[in-house]
């Protein structure tokens, strides 16, 4: 938990730019004004939280899960939120989906270019890229070995 109340509020910053975002451009805040917000946003969240928590627990399960934060709404009559935030959550899923997808296909690429840089590089130095490169230098090892014996 937080060592002091000033920690459970919410960036003043990030609550500056929503209710920018929210309003027609033109209009100002009063610094009152975005302190109050922040401070009423800071207590949803937080009883919101709370809410989800007592679902949770209620399931015995330690860990919220949007299923718990829909209940916890429910239970503080703001149920016209709830299709939204799934509508929302639904897309931050998919974007996420997308990211991570790009993010595989991007690495892969790169596997393929490294890759053929190996096998262009093994071309050049006249090394075969199918053969175990240790197990060679094994033989050769081996086969030396065996001429000094041989000679000895």
């Amino acid at each position: 938990m937080a060592e002091r109340p000033e920690d459970l509020n919410l960036p003043n910053a990030v609550v500056t730019r929503i209710m920018k975002e929210a309003l027609p451009t033109g209009i100002n805040i009063g610094k009152d004004a975005r302190t109050a917000i922040s401070k009423a946003a800071s207590v949803f969240v937080l009883y919101a939280t709370s809410c989800a928590n007592n679902n949770a627990l209620k399931g015995k399960r330690k860990t919220i899960t949007a299923n718990d934060v829909y209940s916890a709404l429910s239970e503080m009559e703001f149920e016209e939120f709830i299709d939204p935030i799934k509508g929302e959550l639904e897309v931050h899923k998919q974007a996420q989906a997308s990211k991570k997808s790009k993010k595989a296909a991007k690495s892969k690429s790169k596997e393929t270019v490294v890759s053929e840089e190996v096998d262009a590089t093994n071309d050049v130095n006249g090394v075969d890229p199918g053969v175990d490169e240790e197990l060679v230098e094994r033989e050769d090892a081996e086969s030396k070995e065996n001429e000094v014996m041989e000679t000895s």
